[in-house]
């Protein structure tokens, strides 16, 4: 009878057990990438299915990132670059600009402006129009989407062969496919169908790289720029460090670790007072957790708005800056790997902080007047995240797993030192890794490590070997997001843009996978780019990258901006390729407080005078040009929009020259950012 019961018992169990709901394709998650790639496959006449975690469609194209971080827009192509032209199509309706209007938005956008009419794009938004944007995709393409799915991580990959065959979610329900996509930040998927991964920073020494690793001398942004004490009582070691700092050794620059990049929320805010909520407090704030902040802001730092990046309609994507700021530096180490419940107490932990700082800038009394006074003009916006109680419900994943392939895209495909094979998409933004960890430094302050923002040269192909996993592992998987790379190539590739790109091409070879009965890894490369090309992907670049130019390479008397006598509030980027470590820049004040000085003393002779700059539309065309020798001064001015007539310089005049000699920048009554970056002298 035993052997007949548990016959019994397994009928009624199977019968009890939900259909496994079936489709071609089978997307789990639904950040922007899962989007896009499911339009690719309807686009295709295959059926498809998001399921995923999320209520909100976009991940953090509708979670608050609406100052897109796009690097060269050129080669943004494809769907991704169909959504920034519903994005214009948007604000292109009057009805669209309900608290200011269109002609007051100023057009500022990252890098570049933010509306291009002449290619009908617009790269800045507010966070409802992304979202509604996703939606709009969902109902043309009448695409089924099953929100609030968790993946059963322990036992709810089935698979055969090295192929998926379903996928389980806690609430039972269960997904068949032929073809799967794993669109999350966190590679749930790809982590339970057994494909290996990494989580940290790999060594410089494991891919050959140069800025993977700890980095505590490239740190040089988002840096203390005021000497902070670290200790509960000042210049008291023994009794112990504030909260957010932790007593041991950074490590060894170049030496791999487990730390991964600080996560943040891109707020929404408003100062425009019909649609400002104040800043709520938090339960749980604690006041202590922000000592080093109020430190640091006693100290001088008046920098803290410089993130509040204008998105229309008076709002905000407001993001980290400086050396404390929203990034929660250190408390997420474990979330790539960590379970839901704790996945969630990570982020309800970044809410409270970054809720907290916001709250104890507005309203400690013991904040600099002046910032405060300035903080509580500042809000949440009213009509974003109305069903969130106005925050952001997309906290930002900015690193978790990596897949670890055949290919792994690293520093030197992205610089062109190694090639790439089988272009699908290309990206261009800088190398830019948060901070990871915060310590004390050997003169006893707080100090930051793990920032780089590195130009790559310009845009770089992203290979078809970074999405597919090996062939032992998994065979009919495709990973766009948590895509096979290096800790720092990850940090240029990790954009929404690019994410789009990727998942459009996942799921265009997964297509051609299902017509020719072929595995990922076996997909012909000629029929998946000739299919890219004809939806409109970009995946090559024939324009000059302008790499960095290195000092030694350049004959004549260099002088760098890392050589130069500042005054004022210069910002350093690398967000464009320019002489050695990137350029200066005045953030467009136009009020005379910065000036770079570079000086030399000089044999006599006549000499070519050139500046380096690197050029754009938002640069200012008539920076002074001061120049300084024998008790002379002569006077120029430079035109920084356009492209410079002797490579990355341009040959501004030709004087006689001798002993002490200094020309200078500034940025008195100018029209636009100006740029200091280096100066060359050749004896002619």
């Amino acid at each position: 009878m035993k052997p007949l019961i548990a016959s019994l018992l397994l009928v009624f169990h199977t019968a009890g057990l939900r259909a496994a709901e079936k489709h071609d394709l089978v997307i789990y998650g639904g950040t922007s990438a899962g989007v896009i790639a499911a339009v690719q496959a309807k686009k295709m006449g295959k059926s498809v299915i998001i399921v995923c975690p999320e209520k909100h469609l976009g991940g953090l194209s509708s979670g608050g990132l609406g100052w897109t971080d796009s690097g060269k827009k050129e080669v943004i192509g494809g769907l991704s670059r169909d959504f920034y032209h519903r994005v214009f199509l948007h604000y292109n309706k009057a009805e669209s600009w309900k608290w200011q209007k269109q002609a007051d938005y100023g057009n500022r956008g990252q890098g570049s402006a933010a509306i291009d009419g002449a290619n009908r794009t617009m790269w800045i938004f507010e966070p409802h129009v992304a979202e509604q944007i996703f939606e709009d995709y969902i109902k043309e393409y009448k695409i089924p989407v099953h929100r609030d799915q968790w993946l059963d991580r322990d036992k709810g990959v089935q698979k055969a062969q090295s192929r998926i065959l379903e996928i389980t979610m806690l609430s039972g329900d269960r997904y068949a496919g032929d073809m799967f996509i794993d669109a999350t930040y966190e590679g749930d998927l790809m982590a339970c169908a057994g494909v290996p991964y990494i989580v940290g920073r790999e060594s410089n020494e494991r891919y050959n790289e140069t800025l993977n690793g700890i980095q505590t001398k490239n740190a040089v942004s988002h840096q203390f720029v005021h000497p902070v004490d670290p200790y509960l009582i000042p210049g008291d070691p023994s009794s112990g460090l504030l909260p957010r700092i932790h007593g041991d050794s950074p490590g060894i620059d170049g030496q791999g670790d487990h730390r991964i990049q600080a996560y943040c929320f891109r707020t929404c805010m408003t100062n425009h007072p019909p649609n400002r909520l104040p800043f709520p407090k938090p339960t749980g704030y604690d006041p202590a957790q922000y000592e080093l902040a109020l430190r640091y802001l006693k100290a001088g730092w008046k920098d803290l708005f410089r993130k509040f990046d204008p998105i229309p309609n008076l709002k905000t994507d407001t993001n980290n800056h400086g050396g404390f700021s929203f990034d929660n530096i250190g408390y997420n180490y474990d979330y790539p790997e960590a379970s839901y419940q704790r996945r969630k107490e990570i982020i309800k932990e970044h809410e409270t902080y970054q809720k907290g700082l916001l709250w104890f800038i507005a309203n400690d009394p013991r904040v600099p007047d002046e910032i405060q006074t300035r903080m509580q003009e500042w809000g949440l916006a009213k009509d974003e995240f109305r069903e969130n109680g106005n925050w952001p419900h997309q906290l930002y994943i900015r690193e978790a797993r990596r897949m670890v392939s055949d290919v792994v895209v690293n520093e030197n495909h992205l610089r062109y030192l190694t090639p790439t094979q089988r272009p699908i998409g290309m990206g261009s933004y800088n190398m830019d890794s948060h901070h990871t960890q915060r310590y004390v430094d050997q003169n006893g302050h707080a100090r930051n490590e793990g920032d780089i923002q590195r130009n790559p040269g310009g845009p770089y192909p992203i290979d078809y070997g970074a999405i597919i996993p090996r062939r032992e592992n998994c065979l009919n998987l495709l990973v766009p997001v948590a895509v096979s790379s290096s800790h720092i190539a990850y940090g240029s590739i990790r954009m929404e843009p690019v994410f789009m790109i990727l998942g459009q091409s996942a799921a265009a070879a997964a297509c051609l996978c299902l017509e020719l009965n072929a595995s990922v890894q076996d997909l012909p490369f000629a029929t998946l780019e000739k299919r890219l090309l004809s939806d409109g992907q970009v995946l090559t670049w024939d324009k000059p990258r302008g790499e960095l130019v290195a000092l030694k390479m350049i004959e004549g008397i260099v002088i760098d901006d890392t050589q130069a006598q500042l005054t004022g509030d210069w910002k350093k980027s690398t967000i464009l390729a320019g002489i050695h470590e990137g350029y200066l820049h005045d953030s467009d004040l136009r009020d005379a407080s910065c000036r770079a000085t570079f000086a030399v003393s000089l044999d006599p002779g006549t000499y070519e005078i050139l500046i380096a700059y690197t050029p754009n539309q938002n640069r200012a065309s008539n920076v002074p040009i001061s120049i300084k020798t024998n008790r002379q001064i002569y006077q120029r001015t430079l035109n920084q929009k356009q492209t410079p007539n002797q490579g990355s310089f341009h040959r501004i005049a030709t004087l006689h020259l001798g002993g002490p000699t200094e020309v200078t920048l500034s940025n008195k009554e100018t029209n636009g950012h100006v740029i200091a970056d280096a100066v060359l002298l050749v004896k002619k």
